[in-house]
């Protein structure tokens, strides 16, 4: 059997994410962002160990369209070291190109400088590669803009439902050409491979949600499932998934994921790339995971506590908090609250070797304010002091005991 074509599909890299970090002085920029370089660097390390034959980026290299020059500059280290493993296919996703058509992309530099085995797709169309190992037939579908998908259409009169339905159309029937170039291409002997940055319909959204540039639509399934590709590589959504799993009779379509965690909704997440080896009219592949920063929450009840600060000490102690991203959130009452040393819990943090605290939220809970029923004018001494006992969530047998050492004070006056 002919020995199979390795594959590296990465996607969604997005250089220049900075939250939960501070800047690196030795590089000048965020160390959240040499975070990601980092992910960059040790799937590079795994593609060249193993011999990759053919990259797939399938799309969005930065966090915006208009990245700083240090980091392209860091990007594109990556990408020429990559590019001499072997070709490599840099696909533009929705974060890398611009809305103006006639603008550069954020990764069109490379095509401009028409470097040696890359390839930057930012139009759709396929190819036929050659590798160490073979042929394979590459097809590229960038991100869906509407402004460039539908620029021959009129859509100042059209809804947004049918300017949705519009794209959603012109997208199939860029995939079904696609498809069709690459059953030409393949000639029977080369395997084929689509990358792709849009949205399948069924799949599952992760936090790119929350940093998403302008609005999203789906296609079904069987436009690339169903088209003669061998396997499906795409990018745009960061949550790891094979839309196909379970289905001998498609080929796998998987979503790589994001390579690095971008906030709190992704804590449990992993992260990583996937390793593919392609043969004509099949593909076996495994997700690699990366060595992601540590995204954790940590909650502490200190509504029933004597001593909150202790309680969440011994809460922190129990866990391995070194180089991790914490989120610290401590239950509260009014009481227990004005019993809780800040400072101490800070020390402590500083010494366990967090990489960064994401945020110490108290959440006090306040019970319903009581009604005086009266005017405070109308009350008693001994009501008035009874209903802040009740304010205070003071307990029932400490209360009594309280108001009955008030009550011999108020007596004796």
């Amino acid at each position: 059997m002919q020995p199979p074509i390795r594959v590296l599909h990465f996607a969604d890299v997005h250089v220049g994410m900075a939250n939960f970090g501070k800047t690196d002085p030795q590089r000048g920029i965020s160390s959240r962002i040499v975070d990601f370089l980092a992910r960059l660097d040790e799937m590079i390390d795994f593609a060249e160990a193993h011999e990759v034959d053919l990259v797939v980026f399938a799309g969005d290299a930065f966090r915006t369209r208009s990245p700083n020059p240090t980091i392209q500059r860091a990007f594109a280290e990556r990408v020429l070291r990559l590019s001499r493993l072997a070709p490599t296919l840099l696909l533009a996703g929705n974060h890398d190109l611009p809305l103006n058509a006639a603008k550069a992309s954020s990764i069109e530099i490379f095509d401009t400088l028409a470097l040696a085995g890359i390839w930057v797709a930012q139009d759709y169309e396929t190819r036929r590669i050659n590798t160490r190992r073979g042929d394979v037939v590459l097809g590229a579908a960038p991100y869906p803009m509407r402004g460039r998908l539908l620029a021959h259409e009129d859509m100042r009169a059209k809804t947004i439902a049918e300017q949705d339905e519009a794209l959603k159309l012109a997208l199939t029937e860029q995939l079904a050409m696609l498809a069709q170039q690459a059953q030409t291409l393949a000639n029977d002997d080369a395997p084929k491979l689509l990358a792709g940055h849009f949205t399948l319909e069924g799949a599952l959204w992760g936090s790119e949600r929350g940093i998403m540039l302008g609005r999203d639509m789906a296609v079904g399934l069987d436009c690339v499932a169903g088209a003669g590709w061998d396997y499906v590589a795409l990018g745009h959504i960061h949550q790891h998934q094979n839309l196909t799993h379970g289905r001998a009779d498609m080929p796998p379509v998987v979503y790589s994921g994001s390579i690095e965690r971008i906030d709190f909704g992704e804590e449990g997440a992993a992260k990583g790339f996937c390793w593919v080896e392609l043969w004509q009219g099949q593909a076996e592949w495994q997700f690699v995971q990366l060595n992601a920063r540590k995204l954790l929450t940590i909650e502490v009840d200190c509504r029933d506590s004597l001593d909150p600060t202790q309680t969440v000490l011994d809460a922190l102690e129990s866990r391995e908090l070194r180089d991790v991203v914490l989120r610290l959130r401590i239950g509260l009452t009014p009481a227990s609250e004005a019993l809780l040393n800040d400072g101490q819990i800070q020390r402590a943090l500083r010494r366990s070797g967090i990489f960064h605290l994401a945020g110490l939220h108290k959440e006090i809970e306040r019970s319903a304010r009581t009604r005086l029923g009266k005017s405070a004018e109308e009350l008693t001494p001994l009501e008035l002091l009874a209903r802040y006992f009740d304010s205070r969530d003071v307990e029932a047998s400490r209360r009594d005991e309280l108001l009955q050492i008030a009550r011999g004070i108020v007596d004796d006056a």
